[in-house]
């Protein structure tokens, strides 16, 4: 949509006609979620039109839910956004400057967002004049109405994509490690840009569990999410069965099965590009044989991580490049190649963990002391501007008079707040290469704001990599689980306090601390209930089946004591799609329970 009349470019936002307002008034729920931002502080509002990525509203667990000391306005907003009363009271109190790109309102913080629109191509909005008197024009005799979920519905919410697998104490090979893993997924963005992914490997030992997080779209979360594990798992093929496999393939007869996946219903695979991704892996495969001779039987773990990762984002790039005459195929790969995504994926194989990092996503390990107490253990290094290492590696990558511009405002060219990803090819090639694939695909593509802009100071690319960062850690029976999460987790939560409360979870066990009120004054009544709230947890702590989901549920619903509140999670469970994402962003969490019985015969042995 665009403003009306002779004032297109600075009119109001929702300043529609005809037609186009009529559209816009019926279809602005589904709207809002995919096309627009919408932005809020108090009474300060704008709503906008343009590519729902470029200009991301801030997600803060920080900022107050909605409460009766608001003006009335903003106490009428839950339910006027529901019967789209809401562009009509706020619409005209906007300017609007570029009818192309979202809007990012200047009254909200873009320190957290993980795109950050340039200058020169966002918009920002400002008051009018006035611009209250615009709200004065309605008066509403109906009484605000609160919506709250009840128990149930707030339990069948953070169920929905809840997952568990327990391993057999005999796996085939060797007595297993793993007792079992939990996986889960909360939405903030509509769809969702996390995916996960868990496998056993079936021709060597160990199992392969990741989470992947995207963002500018999806398409890059999903793909990455479906092959990597197959790239990792071929690097880890000794040179017979990498022969095995290739001649089967060459006589038409059955593959041997390398993995065998533990997805949620969810969790699915894209078929139409099922053969190409297939003829990528093979490709892949006969290089290998190629470059190994079968004299070496030892198998490095972690250059195999580290070629696999590499390797994937090198197919990436390579396939957007060469096209697909498949139309969709083809509009596939650029998605694919144009959105990014960052990837934590850890390999057990008996007392070996590897862990492999690209991004800022986090695995965490949960370690019982002696006295029952529970401590964490960072087993990934997140890849931002708040790494002095990486910060010293993209310098050093660079020439030094780009030193000043290769991050600025903590973010990558200015744009990109993870330093290592995969896909987000705007920051890897260069600009002719950039220029020649959008000009030569699809109209889809070449008619996207985002796609053919170029980051500012983009002189030596590439500037982004997707080659991971490897950690060893070699399990002790005190080693009781691993938590995997994206960030959307660790911004709202501490990472010991995310182990402690696993490991009371785990462990049915509660270490009971003096309630922390931080400096709020509370009166004894408030203490009594506190307490009484304390108690009524300890009960029902046993409600969740599903560790992430326990963990999800206190990532969301956690007041400022610690404890959960269930007013504080139905709110913010009820929250509009588009307005969720101001508050936090998706989470998507695996807990992984290790045997500490067979860990320490592992020790024992040796």
């Amino acid at each position: 949509g665009q403003a009306g009349g002779e004032g297109s470019r600075s009119g109001s936002c929702t300043g529609l006609r005809g037609k186009s307002a009529e559209r816009w008034r019926r279809c602005r729920p589904l709207l809002v979620g995919k096309n627009r931002l919408v932005s809020c502080r108090a009474r300060r509002m704008c709503v906008c039109p343009g590519p729902r990525r470029i200009g991301i509203p801030v997600r803060s667990s920080s900022l107050p839910l909605f409460s009766d000391a608001m003006p009335a306005p903003t106490q009428l907003f839950f339910p006027l956004i529901r019967n789209c009363e809401l562009s009509r009271i706020y619409g005209t109190a906007c300017y609007c400057h570029h009818k192309h790109l979202c809007c990012s309102s200047s009254y909200i913080p873009q320190s957290r967002l993980r795109y950050t629109p340039h200058p020169a191509y966002a918009t920002f909005c400002r008051p009018k004049e006035n611009w209250w008197q615009y709200t004065q024009g309605r008066r509403y005799a109906s009484t605000p109405q609160k919506f709250y979920l009840t128990p149930p519905q707030v339990n069948s919410i953070l169920k929905a994509n809840e997952y568990s697998f327990k391993v057999p104490e005999f796996d085939g090979k060797n007595v297993s490690s793993i007792l079992g893993f939990d996986s889960n997924q909360l939405p903030a963005n509509a769809p969702i840009e996390d995916r996960r992914s868990a496998a056993t490997c079936l021709q060597t030992r160990g199992m392969l569990l990741g989470v992947f997080d995207g963002h500018a779209g999806c398409a890059c979360s999903q793909a990455v999410s479906e092959r990597l594990f197959y790239y990792i798992a071929v690097s880890l093929l000794p040179h017979e069965t990498l022969l095995e496999i290739e001649n089967a393939v060459e006589s038409g007869r059955a593959l041997l099965p390398i993995l065998q996946w533990h997805k949620h219903p969810n969790d699915y695979f894209s078929k139409e590009a099922s053969k190409l991704y297939f003829n990528s892996l093979r490709t892949y495969w006969q290089e290998l044989i190629d470059l190994n001779t079968g004299e070496s039987t030892d198998i490095d773990v972690k250059e195999a991580l580290i070629n696999a990762f590499k390797r994937l984002d090198n197919d990436i790039s390579l396939e957007a490049q060469v096209g697909d005459p498949n139309s969709f195929l083809n509009y596939l790969v650029l998605r694919v190649a144009f959105s990014g995504a960052t990837a934590c994926v850890a390999h057990v194989d008996g007392v070996d963990l590897h862990v492999a990092n690209t991004g800022d996503s986090r695995a965490m390990l949960g370690v019982q002391e002696e006295d029952g107490s529970w401590s964490a253990v960072t087993l990934s290094n997140d890849h931002n501007a708040q790494n002095e290492r990486e910060l010293e590696r993209l310098k050093l990558e660079h020439p030094k008079s780009e030193a000043k511009s290769v991050v600025k405002q903590d973010r990558l060219l200015g744009l990109l707040m993870p330093f290592r990803a995969f896909g987000d090819v705007k920051f890897k090639w260069s600009i002719d290469l950039q220029k020649r694939v959008i000009e030569s695909g699809p109209d889809q593509l070449n008619d996207n704001e985002y796609t053919k802009f170029i980051p500012p100071n983009y002189h030596t690319p590439p500037y982004l990599t997707a080659e991971p960062e490897v950690t060893y850690h070699r399990l002790r029976p005190q080693d009781k689980f691993l938590v995997l999460a994206t960030d959307g987790l660790w911004e709202t939560m501490h990472r010991q306090d995310v182990v402690r409360i696993v490991g009371e979870y785990l462990t049915g066990m509660h270490h009971q601390q003096p309630i922390a009120v931080g400096g709020y004054k509370v009166t004894l009544g408030q203490m009594h209930g506190l307490l009484t709230e304390r108690r009524t947890k300890m009960s029902s702590v046993f409600e969740d089946q599903n560790a992430a989901t326990h963990l999800i549920r206190h990532a969301v619903g956690n007041n400022e004591f610690g404890t959960v509140d269930h007013e504080r999670l139905s709110k913010m469970l009820s929250l509009p799609e588009e307005l969720a994402r101001m508050y936090r962003d998706d989470i998507t969490i695996i807990v992984v329970q290790f045997n500490s019985h067979v860990v320490g015969a592992y020790q024992n042995q040796e």
